[in-house]
This record gives structure tokens, C-alpha cells and sequence, in this order.
């Protein structure tokens, strides 16, 4: 009879163990949404707080790099200015030596002994001051050109004393904001950080996927109206008693998003108040 009765117990508890299974595995996933659901409202929260430094970061950025631009083009017009400078000092010295090869001629012109040597003679001088003529040519072009350069230079300069000007003022902008909301954003970044900790590998992979093709940076969802929270969508009534029982992750059939019903919302709005 003992022997019956323990057969008995036996299968009791093996109908029962599969039950206890899926207990488990259904609150397992249960943990999985609320931690999802918990990581979602965090990393919004983050959103929130860099939307409201705007777009500064950007607009600081792009003051730096016109002003090194503005620097670069200034060393490059100085540079451009010493280079002409050199050549007119060269052709300056050129002038010198043209000059000093004419009165050379000049004086042989003295002694010719026929007209033939003279008119050569007369020739070389003729050459020479040419070569002086195309050589202060080129210095007037060089020095046209170096005044041009130090306009080029006088603009820069201005521009750039107005763009750090602006620089400044950006910055001074969106240090204040920082300092407003960086005790904030640091806490919300460690909470993200902890939570990232209770969600499996592949889920959270999939999380950061969906979240950095979301526009919105919503990848975890509630449904609203008996729709999809992220693209609005309609969810079938089985869909939603589905997401309701929370037996499984289920995602959004139209844009990808995780769905999650309110009981998890709540349930993670309580783990944000811990």
C-alpha cells in the first residue's frame, strides 16, 4: 500500500514540474521586459537632457573648425607675402647687376674701334634694360600682390576676432549648461550602466540597433490605444494579450520596436524609484 501510494506522490510532483519550469521562465522574461523597459526610460531620460544642450556642441565644433581654417588661410597669406617679398628682393639685387653690366658697356662703347662693336655694344646695354624694365615690372606685380594679401589678412583677422567672439559666448553658453545638468546625466549614464548588467547579450545588442535606427530613440515601447508607442501601428487584440502574458519578448510586426504593456511599465518606473 506504501509502495502505491509513494508511485502515487511520484507522478504528482513530475505533472507539477513542468509548471514550476515555466513559472520561472515566464517571470524570467518578465525580469528581461522591466529591465528593458528600465533601460529604455534611462537612456530617454539622457535624450531629454542632450536635447536640451541642443544643438551647441555642434554649433562650438563648427566655430572651432572655422577658426583654425581662419588661422591656416592667415599663415598662408603671410606665407604667400614673404615669398613675394623674397623675389622682389631678388629681382631688386637682379636690377643692381643690370645696371652695373651697362655701365660696363657704356664704358667699352668709349673705346670701340668700329661702328660695328659699338652697335653691339649698344645692343647689350638695349638687352640689360630690358631685363631692368621686365624686373620692375614683376616687383610692381609683387608688391600689387602683397597689398592684395595683406587685405585677405586684415578680413581674416577681423572674421576671426568675430568668430571667437561667438566661440566664447557658445561656450560660456554650454558650459552652463553643463554644469546645470551634468550631476544628472552622470547619475542617468551609471543607471544605464546597471542596468545594460540584467539584460542578456543579444537583447541588448538588438536594443542598441533598434534604438540608433529609431529616430525618437525609442527601441522599448507600451502600447497606446491599442497601438504601437514607436510607430502607431495597430496591434491585433491576440498580439496584445501576448505582450500581456509576457511569456516572450515581442516586437513590433511594422517598425521593429520591443512591446511591453503597462504592468512592465509600471513595474519599471518602480525600479527607477528604488
Amino acid at each position: 500500500m506504501a509502495k502505491k501510494v509513494s508511485t502515487k506522490k511520484a507522478a504528482t510532483e513530475a505533472q507539477e514540474a513542468p509548471v514550476i519550469i515555466r513559472n520561472e521562465v515566464d517571470l524570467a522574461v518578465e525580469k528581461r521586459l522591466v529591465a528593458l523597459y528600465t533601460l529604455q526610460s534611462v537612456d530617454s531620460e539622457i535624450d531629454k537632457i542632450q536635447i536640451i544642450r541642443g544643438e551647441l556642441p555642434q554649433a562650438v565644433q563648427d566655430l572651432e573648425d572655422e577658426i583654425a581654417g581662419l588661422n591656416t588661410r592667415i599663415e598662408n597669406f603671410s606665407a604667400d607675402i614673404k615669398a613675394t617679398e623674397a623675389a622682389n628682393k631678388a629681382r631688386t639685387a637682379e636690377i643692381s647687376e643690370h645696371e652695373e653690366q651697362i655701365k660696363k658697356y657704356q664704358k667699352q662703347q668709349d673705346n670701340v674701334r668700329n661702328n660695328r662693336e659699338f652697335e653691339s655694344l649698344n645692343k647689350e646695354v638695349e638687352f640689360q634694360q630690358l631685363e631692368i624694365q621686365l624686373c620692375e615690372r614683376k616687383n610692381k606685380e609683387g608688391k600689387a600682390k602683397i597689398s592684395e594679401l595683406k587685405q585677405h589678412i586684415d578680413a581674416a583677422k577681423q572674421l576671426l576676432a568675430n568668430r571667437e567672439k561667438d566661440l566664447e559666448a557658445k561656450r560660456e553658453e554650454l558650459t552652463s549648461i553643463i554644469a546645470e545638468t551634468e550631476k544628472d546625466e552622470q547619475r542617468l549614464l551609471k543607471k544605464s550602466k546597471e542596468q545594460e548588467q540584467f539584460i542578456d547579450e543579444r537583447y541588448l545588442v538588438g536594443y542598441k540597433r533598434i534604438r540608433g535606427a529609431a529616430r525618437n530613440g525609442l527601441a522599448v515601447v507600451t502600447i497606446d490605444r491599442d497601438s504601437c508607442g514607436g510607430c502607431y501601428s495597430h496591434i491585433p487584440p491576440q498580439r496584445q494579450m501576448e505582450i500581456k502574458m509576457h511569456k516572450k519578448v515581442i516586437v513590433c510586426e511594422n517598425c521593429g520596436r520591443i512591446l511591453v504593456d503597462d504592468d512592465i511599465a509600471a513595474k519599471a518606473k518602480a525600479q527607477l524609484e528604488k
